[in-house]
């Protein structure tokens, strides 16, 4: 686990990041410096190799695990941390880019109860299991997967970012995404960056800067 930011104690706010596939906590710990957050607590904890699971994340549930599970129990530690200095849980978020989005966003569905929210920029749900269906082109080729996730997450804040044609994650999952958090309780926020990329956008650090200060 790296830190950054002051003591949580004395921060006005809390967040735990997870980087993407071939970063690291030092790179994701610079996303509170481009969106000017100096007087929010960072954690950040750093994946096996720098990559939280060796495939995509549509990939059957059978491919993802343990990989998701121990990648979960990283972040459960995180936030664990943080309210152990005296950080109250609902000033905590949750936020990840890439494949760290993917798991943020899974972590915040799953044990994110109480939580203030969480930020998904290039990412979507990962999934409790796989769902009925073969392979669908609007999920590049792969299988639905269940995103009936129990429990309430009602007052938190979801923001989940993507562009229109992201090689990595189909808006197709975004948007089941949007819809699954939503059925919970969460007030979302859907944006759709237009053509084909890949990466933080300038949109991602304002929603950062609006809703941690």
């Amino acid at each position: 686990m790296q830190r950054a930011g002051p003591p949580a104690g004395r921060a006005r706010a809390g967040i735990v990041l997870a980087h993407g596939r071939g970063g690291s906590a030092a790179d994701i710990l610079g996303l509170l410096a481009h969106a000017a957050l100096p007087d929010v607590a960072a954690i950040a904890p750093e994946a096996p190799g720098r990559s939280w699971w060796p495939t995509s994340f549509l990939a059957p549930m059978a491919q993802m695990e343990p990989f998701v599970g121990t990648g979960l129990a990283a972040l459960r530690e995180a936030v664990a941390r943080l309210e152990a200095d005296s950080l109250p849980r609902g000033r905590i978020w949750l936020a990840g880019f890439s494949q760290g989005a993917c798991l943020a966003l899974e972590s915040f569905a799953r044990d994110g109860a109480g939580l203030a929210g969480v930020f998904g920029m290039s990412g979507g749900l990962v999934g409790l299991g796989d769902a009925p269906g073969g392979p669908q082109p609007a999920l590049y080729g792969h299988a639905p997967k269940r995103l009936d996730y129990p429990g309430r997450r009602d007052g938190a804040q979801v923001w989940i970012s993507v562009h229109q044609r992201d090689p990595h994650i189909p808006l197709q999952r975004v948007q089941d995404s949007a819809a699954a958090l939503a059925a919970m309780g969460a007030t979302v926020e859907t944006r759709i960056y237009p053509g084909e990329g890949h990466g933080v956008m300038q949109d991602d650090l304002a929603a950062l800067r609006r809703r941690l200060n």
